[in-house]
């Protein structure tokens, strides 16, 4: 069952990756405007969602989601401030690290 487990925190994680790659690809997409940036975009929302319906084969729902959205999220933020040049000001930088937060006491009670 431990091994189950760990395998399904990978696959969540995972599939917490493919969110911020369908997330990113909306700002590439353009609107879906641009086919390859779209498709790939559509590609990264599927593999993410069927990743994360592997995982809570194993995992309590509510946890493997709030995961899931928190990878797809500090991902995206942080990506956003890389590639975007968004504000990177010490309150985002503080509520990010508070969504860190919240990932590790949910794997930790897990």
């Amino acid at each position: 069952m431990a091994a189950a487990a760990g395998w399904a925190w990978g696959i969540l994680f995972v599939a917490g990756l493919f969110e911020v790659g369908w997330a990113i690809g909306l700002k590439y997409a353009d609107g879906f405007t641009k086919v390859i940036p779209s498709a790939l975009t559509l590609a990264s929302m599927v593999l993410s969602v069927v990743l994360l319906s592997i995982a809570v084969r194993t995992l309590p729902l509510g946890t493997a989601y709030a995961v899931w959205t928190g990878i797809g999220t500090i991902g995206t933020a942080a990506l956003g401030l890389y590639l975007f040049d968004e504000p990177a000001t010490a309150a985002r930088l503080a509520c990010i690290g508070l969504i860190v937060c919240g990932i590790v006491g949910l794997k930790l009670a897990s």
